[in-house]
């Protein structure tokens, strides 16, 4: 196959960028559109191929971005619309893929179609959204609750007053659920994909894509079977927003955020091939910190999904720690180089390939609804020494605090550093990019020594990681020549034999194979 035959998603590394958080151009505190333009200079040097924006479009930010009040439009916090297409224009001069945030599952409460919605139950728009009586005695409809419950279990649905009826939300009452089984929702949805792939956009990240299939009888959710999400009118969605992807040229595409705790529901979004690109696998996301729990999870993957599935790694984004909070900064280290090596397209969140932990935020700073503020502080571009308070993030109050470490973790400081982790990710994407085994080759996990995840790559690379804080024999078959370390060690270049070779604590190594042994 020709190199340009392979679709860019299959080859490609992800970026994710917050862009509250990313880069502020204008000094209020909040980073912008202007301020990514800016500093795609990083991208381009850390060997990424593309960057996926968080929500930018008009909003009240309730949930900060993903309660969109007009799906077509830049929210005044980031710019202007012309500043989302000087931004896929600057990309693309870069080589660089965009890809935005799509949020289908449900709007603002403060968008125009769910003000004339609720206006009346006769309003043409009141089908557009989920509209129930309340149950005996003013309950809900239903048992459903809301992802975002503060204090304990919430329902998922709010009484309107005005008309007498409860409207469904599975996320906050400002964020009311779309009605998925209307078909002027679905139209006016695939509209607003078209508004973008019109303007260049080369492929969306789907919130809670399995969300927009629901039970329409509205049954309720049920030990082991939930009625709320992933009910099967979900894959005819899928294939129709894929058919509206596909009637434009240049390999748009789609990856789902399918936040479903089981590998064998996740595998039909993408083992198929006529609805998602690629599925985030939250099973791997949530895994602790084992070898033998990592291997576990890609083999079944592999195995449920088939041959013909392509797996998205990720390991971190805007709703959880920190890798480096969750596994330690050695860890974090390793994880970098499983995730730049497994078969599939990786996605990194901005920051990760600088080690940055979780930000203690101070009860007076707290603004997210679901804790989530840590792991958003803005990135410290340059040493407050240098910079001011701001890192080079803003000159001035940053919207939430940054990290107290930015001296040491600034990307201009690690840039210049050989053993930095931002040192470590470029060059992991460097070999990577050079190595067609990493990106198009055959996966097969290796029997190895305790504490030991190693794998084999097309026949041609073998990757071994130590889990453990400790020493650890690789204990697989093979031989080779050693071309990376995550640990500044002074064998690069060393003919290794991964039986007897000994990795350090919280090491992990990339080798050539000039030779397996069959085990």
């Amino acid at each position: 196959m020709a190199e340009r035959e392979i679709p860019w998603w299959r080859s490609g590394v992800v970026l994710q960028v917050y862009p509250r958080s990313f880069a502020d151009s204008d000094g209020d505190g909040i980073g912008d559109l202007p301020g990514v333009t800016g500093r795609l200079d990083h991208l381009e040097d850390l060997g990424v191929d593309a960057v996926w924006l968080s929500p930018f479009y008009r909003s009240p930010m309730a949930d900060f971005g993903y309660d969109v009040s007009d799906h077509t439009d830049v929210d005044p916090i980031f710019g202007e619309l012309a500043d989302a297409d000087a931004l896929i224009e600057a990309a693309h001069a870069r080589g660089l893929r965009v890809i935005f945030d799509w949020v289908p599952n449900h709007t603002s409460d403060r968008h125009a179609w769910f003000l004339a919605s609720r206006s009346s139950r006769d309003d043409p728009q009141r089908d557009w959204y989920v509209w129930r009586d309340p149950g005996p005695g003013g309950a809900p409809p239903n048992n459903w609750t809301s992802a975002f419950s503060l204090h304990g279990e919430a329902s998922s649905w709010t009484l309107d007053e005005h008309t007498g009826q409860s409207y469904l939300h599975s996320f906050l009452p400002e964020q009311p659920d779309l009605n998925w089984d209307e078909p002027a929702v679905v139209g006016a949805m695939h509209a607003t994909l078209r508004f973008w792939l019109d303007r260049g956009v080369d492929g969306f990240r789907i919130d809670v894509a399995h969300a927009i299939g629901k039970d329409p009888e509205l049954g309720d959710n049920e030990p082991g079977r939930r009625h709320d999400q992933d009910w099967p009118t979900v894959h005819t969605r899928l294939r129709a927003i894929r058919g509206v992807l596909d009637g434009y040229e240049g390999d748009r595409m789609a990856v789902g955020e399918v936040y479903l705790l089981d590998q064998g529901a996740l595998a039909p979004y993408v083992s198929v091939g006529d609805e998602l690109h690629l599925a985030h696998n939250f099973v791997f996301l949530n895994l602790p910190w084992s070898a033998t729990g990592f291997r576990a999870t890609v083999d079944e993957f592999e195995r449920l999904a088939g041959p013909d599935a392509w797996p998205a790694w990720c390991l971190g984004n805007h709703d959880h720690p920190r890798i480096a909070s969750r596994y330690g900064p050695g860890p974090a280290r390793v994880a970098a180089m499983l995730l730049l090596t497994l078969r599939g397209t990786p996605f990194l969140f901005q920051g990760d390939e600088l080690g940055l932990t979780d930000v203690e935020i101070p009860p007076d700073r707290v603004v997210d609804v679901d804790g989530r503020d840590p792991e958003r502080s803005p990135i410290p571009w340059e040493p407050p020494s240098r910079a001011g308070p701001g890192a080079g993030f803003t000159t001035g109050e940053p919207w939430l605090p940054i990290t107290p470490d930015a001296e040491r973790v600034a990307a201009s400081v690690q840039a210049g550093d050989p053993e930095s982790m931002l040192t470590l990710h470029r060059k992991l994407l460097s070999l990577r990019r050079a190595t067609p085994a990493l990106t198009e080759g055959s996966y097969r996990g290796l029997e190895a020594g305790e504490d030991i995840y190693a794998y084999e790559r097309g026949g041609e690379v073998i990757v071994a990681l130590n889990f453990a804080p400790e020493p650890r024999a690789v204990g697989a078959s093979g031989e080779g020549t050693l071309l990376l370390s995550t640990r500044p060690v002074a064998r690069e270049g060393m003919e290794v034999d991964l039986a007897t070779l000994v990795l350090e604590a919280d090491e992990g190594v990339i080798v050539a194979v000039s030779r397996v042994r069959c085990p």
